[in-house]
This record gives structure tokens, sequence and C-alpha cells, in this order.
């Protein structure tokens, strides 16, 4: 979302002009669509001739910039919504005739969470239920996709690792060939995984209890072109525009922690993928991630901006923080198996396709020098 202290209940001015309900169109509804994997996935659709609107508070600094690039590109058939998710009043209205609703609005940040609960609590678990019930209030069958996260698994502490030198690695041969899979129990952990994790279980429900299709993607980490990468929340992008700038990487713990990362292009085919089997996945909660093939470290990441850069990025290491998961990898054969889904681009690659995105818009103060450089 990108979530705001006491914003608006609602600008649906944009809605009338051109009006779709007169028009007859069915739009997609995607609320944090001002946001990173939002933004690209309105793109997206919005390429594809579909009408589009993105509810958002606007509240995330940069985001903006998300929404004037997608006007740009497309034109009237981008809505813009600006609304909070926790005044249900705003919702019902962007709904009304949607084809679908993807749900991204969100507290994103598990250190936030720690400092303000209450906050994370009415966003992440009081704002889905909004959701769901101004889809309900329709009356109608609309499709809710819903991101949650792999932190509804908690710590993993229970997970036997051994380290190498720069990772840590599963002691079980199936854990390292396939992930984490959606059989794992719930562990709801650090408010903000109790707040999504709510959220998660909410989505599922309104599948069983009022019939509506809706699916759950439990993400691992995504990362690509229009992420605002911070310390908090989008590490990889964070990484690279601190190595870019040649300000000081922050690293908490010892930096073998592993995650499976995947880049926002094959996430967006992951949703796109999901709604278009809705019929046959509603009720479902599926892992989505890079996958074992796209799993790394900390150090191995910044091995490879190093590479990247042609000179080591400069870190400062720190104690662990509450909550973080040494080992992570989405096990994601179910999506792939219900969908025909398959993550498609090289951890590398996707890598060098963010730093290189970053340096044309984001990394202003980068010279052309340093620019011909990195991308040589």
């Amino acid at each position: 979302m990108n979530a705001a202290t006491n914003p608006p209940p609602g600008d649906v001015s944009a809605l009338s002009s051109p009006n779709l309900r007169r028009s007859g169109k069915r739009p997609i509804a995607i609320s944090g669509g001002a946001g990173f994997i939002g933004a690209n996935l309105a793109d997206s659709f919005l390429a594809d001739g579909h009408d589009v609107i993105v509810i958002d508070n606007l509240s995330r600094a940069g985001v903006e910039e998300n929404l004037d690039w997608l006007e740009e590109r497309h034109g009237e058939r981008l809505h813009r919504h600006i609304a909070d998710i926790r005044h249900i009043e705003a919702l019902v209205p962007a709904f009304e005739d949607a084809m679908a609703v993807f749900h991204f609005a969100a507290q994103t940040a598990v250190t936030t969470s720690l400092v303000e609960p209450i906050e994370d609590f009415h966003i992440n678990a009081g704002g889905t239920i909004n959701v769901l019930e101004a889809v309900r209030a329709t009356g109608k069958e609309t499709p809710v996709i819903f991101a949650s996260t792999n932190k509804v698994y908690g710590s993993l502490d229970d997970i036997g690792l051994t380290e190498l030198d720069d990772r840590y690695l599963p002691l079980s041969q199936d854990l390292r060939a396939n992930g984490v899979d959606e059989t794992r129990p719930l562990d709801f952990c650090t408010p903000y995984g109790c707040s999504k994790g709510v959220a998660d279980q909410y989505v599922l429900d309104y599948s069983r209890s009022y019939g509506l299709p809706t699916a759950v993607l439990r993400m691992s980490c995504i990362y690509g072109p229009h992420q605002f990468g911070t310390e908090d929340q989008g590490w990889v992008a964070h990484f690279l525009i601190r190595a870019l700038m040649g300000e000081t990487i922050s690293i908490y713990g010892d930096g073998k922690q592993v995650r499976d990362i995947l880049h926002v292009s094959d996430a967006v085919a992951a949703y796109r993928a999901v709604l278009d089997n809705i019929e046959r996945v509603e009720g479902n909660a599926f892992n989505l991630g890079g996958g074992p093939l796209n799993a790394i470290s900390l150090n191995m990441l910044l091995a490879e901006i190093g590479r990247i850069m042609h000179r080591p990025p400069v870190v400062d290491r720190s104690e662990w923080r509450p909550g973080d998961q040494l080992y992570f990898v989405a096990d994601t054969r179910k999506i792939e198996r219900e969908t025909g889904w398959k993550a498609r681009m090289g951890w590398r690659e996707g890598v060098a396709d963010l730093a290189a995105w970053l340096m044309d818009h984001r990394c202003s103060q980068f010279t052309e020098t340093q620019s011909r450089r990195v991308l040589a």
C-alpha cells in the first residue's frame, strides 16, 4: 500500500471519466496498484487492452512516479482511485464492475509492525476484511487474489541447517531440492506475520463461507523495475541502490541467510495465471518465489553486485533482527502444476536488469562514466 496516517475516505471522481459502467467495460481493480508489484501488474493488463483501476492512498514516497508512468503509457484506460483500504465506503465504487480484484495494499515492514502493531493490524487485517466485504457487497462473484507472505510460516527455526562459507542450507535433501511447500504449518510471528496471516486466512475463508472465488499467493522476495527498495522491504533493490550511490549497506546477522528471489515479470505472470485458472484453483494458497534455482544468500547478492560494479560494495554488519528467517525457499510445484506457470528469469540476469533500470531511473547521481563501466 502504502498506508497513510489520516487519508481522505476516497476520491471517486476519476472513476466517472470515462464512465466505465456506461461503457460496459469491466476493469481490473488493483489495491496498492501504485506500488511496485501492483504497478507492474497494472502495466501488464493495460498493455493487453484492459482498463485498470488503481486504488492507492499514495502514502509511500515516490509511488506517484509509478502512476504517472502508467498514465503516460496507457492514457485514459488507467483510472486513479485515491483511497485507503481502511475506509470501506471508498472501496465499493471501485469494485462495483470489476472483472477481478488484486489486493496488494499493505503495511509491508516487519520493523514497522514491531513499533506500531495496532496500525499494522488495522491496515493488513482490517483493510483486507474491508476489501473482501466491499467485493461481497457488489453481489457478484468477483475473483479476489491476495498478496500474502512467507512470514505466515514463522521463523522456520526448526529446520535443521548446515553452514557453508557464504550461506545456510537445509540438512533435508528434499528441502534443498524443492523448498518449503504449502503443507508447512502456519506459525504467525511478529505483528506483521500475524496481521498478514490473519488476512491470508480470511481471504481463503471467504471462498468457503461466501463462495467468493479467492486465492492467496504467499510470496518470497520479489524484485525488479519500479521498486522503491528500503532497508525494511525490497532488499534486493535496496542493496543495489545503496551500492550504486556509493553508500553503506547494512547487514543484520552474518549475511548467510537465504531467500529465493523472483523477478517481477515472473510474479506478474503468476498472478495472471492464477486469475486465468481461478475457477479451478479458488480457495487455494500458493507459495510464490524463485524456487531453489534462484535461492541466494545476502552474501551472494553482495558478491554479484561487486561483480556488476567492478568493485565491492561497502558493508556494515549488525546484530540479527527479530523474526528474520535463516532460510526460506518457496516450493513452487503446486502453482506450476495447477496453472502451468514457471519462473523464467534467472537471478543473475534479473539483478543485472534491475541494476540497469536503477541507473536509468533512480540513481541520478551516478555518473555517465560509472554507468558505462557497470554496464560493460
